[in-house]
């Protein structure tokens, strides 16, 4: 059995409020497509986050839609698995799921409810997709534990499997013990024991944690091209693109050949060409600037020599900006056409030690969304401006929402002026 394993694409992702990755998302699907092409897979699994939110746009469905169709139309006889992550919403997944269907793709986007072991009515099939060389099971993201449910589509499997034919199992998830670097947010995420995942999988093709790395292993071992491992092996492939500028380290799709059940688990990492990539400037072996002038030579100098990639300033902490630098950064980088983008988070170097660092606040777009007040957004992110009185902003906000709805009243006594007064009948 062969498969591919890829995860957190994050499709619609706009990065720093400002710039689209259409075309940096079409460069991976031409990789991917390229990795069918020459390895012929059994199957391609995505582990989840397909989408960046909930609620993408027609756009970004249509780009989706238009990737996939393209990669099942050139190989029809792989197997195409499709898991929700916790960015993508549940019931949209699984309601595409029908049409997908039609297409051969299994597209799953909901878990089984909590009660679905009262049930003994072959629910567990819904969960497995059976291949000529092995069996592939999945469960969506979920928000609470569903260990037994994990198991029991993983027993279900055991009794199909009369072949010792290979078994993959598919989730989206944090699991203790492992690297979460780039994930500033992780300490608001569910975090699980690799034991809830249950037993009996020889591979569990995992999503959400965007470092590529097998679970158990050093990371290092991502260094190597190839390695092998008994059954039993928990991987997360990592996100096709570099979500943050944190994400520094190489980001990889898993080749994964298993022969049998219970035997070796051969994995290759097949490196993403990333069509932008992300700079620290200048890096860590040179100075950080100290004046406007040199930060807008260094910005110059980049763009004339690597033409394209995101960038983040490192710079010191006594650096004079006058008002206008970061419009003129802007300025500087139109000249590649967006090919060049800007990072406005700046790197401070040489504080005080007496200075404490204020840390930066990180939200899960869910919790984003989640958000109806504005100022429980900018009470969360206050300590980012000095000098603004949390107090004085209330009593702001208050005031606003006063004349709104004093707008909203006079606008309703118009109309209720401007209704005529129905007609009186005529008596007699």
């Amino acid at each position: 059995m062969k498969i591919l394993h890829t995860a957190d694409l994050h499709l619609g992702q706009i990065m720093y409020q400002y710039y689209d990755r259409v075309d940096e998302h079409d460069h991976y699907f031409r990789q991917l497509k390229g990795w069918c092409a020459e390895h012929q897979p059994d199957a391609l699994l995505i582990c989840g986050d397909v989408f960046d939110i909930p609620q993408p746009g027609a756009t970004t469905k249509e780009h989706f839609n238009r990737m996939v169709a393209d990669i099942h139309n050139s190989f029809p006889l792989m197997a195409i698995v499709i898991i929700a992550g916790n960015h993508d919403s549940a019931a949209r997944l699984q309601a595409d799921s029908v049409v997908w269907r039609l297409a051969g793709v299994t597209m799953l986007g909901q878990a089984p409810p909590m009660d679905t072991l009262q049930h003994d009515d072959g629910w567990q099939d819904s969960y497995i997709v059976e291949i000529p060389n092995g069996f592939i099971a999945a469960m969506p993201f979920t928000t609470s534990s569903r260990k037994d449910v994990v198991q029991a589509i993983l027993d279900r499997v055991a009794e199909r499997n009369t072949e010792a034919k290979p078994v993959v199992l598919c989730g989206h998830l944090a699991l203790t013990g492992v690297d979460f670097t780039g994930h500033g947010d992780i300490g608001n995420q569910r975090v699980m024991d690799t034991s809830e995942m249950g037993s009996g999988y020889d591979y569990l093709a995992l999503g959400h944690i965007h470092r590529p790395q097998t679970v158990g292993h050093d990371i290092s071992d991502e260094n190597q091209t190839e390695s092998v491992y008994p059954a039993g092996v928990v991987r997360y492939s990592g996100s096709a693109l570099h979500v943050s500028c944190d994400e520094r380290y190489p980001h990889s799709v898993s080749l994964v050949e298993m022969a049998r059940h219970g035997g070796e688990v051969h994995v290759s990492r097949l490196r993403i060409d990333e069509l932008r990539h992300f700079y620290i400037m200048p890096d860590e072996n040179k100075n950080a600037p100290t004046s406007a002038e040199e930060v807008y030579e260094m910005l110059k100098t980049f763009c004339e020599e690597k033409k394209r990639g995101y960038i983040r300033l490192r710079l010191h902490h006594n650096t004079e900006l006058p008002a206008n630098f970061v419009q003129s950064v802007y300025q500087i980088l139109e000249a590649t056409g967006n090919e060049v983008r800007f990072n406005p988070k700046t790197i401070w170097e040489g504080k005080p030690e007496n200075v404490e660092e204020e840390e930066t606040p990180t939200f899960e777009v869910a919790e984003l969304q989640q958000m109806s007040n504005p100022i429980e957004f900018v009470l969360k992110t206050i300590g980012q401006y000095p000098g603004l009185k949390e107090e004085q902003l209330e009593n702001d906000f208050a005031e606003i929402e006063r004349e709104l709805r004093a707008m909203d009243e006079a606008e309703a006594d118009k109309k209720a002026v401007k209704k005529p007064k129905p007609k009186q009948e005529d008596e007699g």
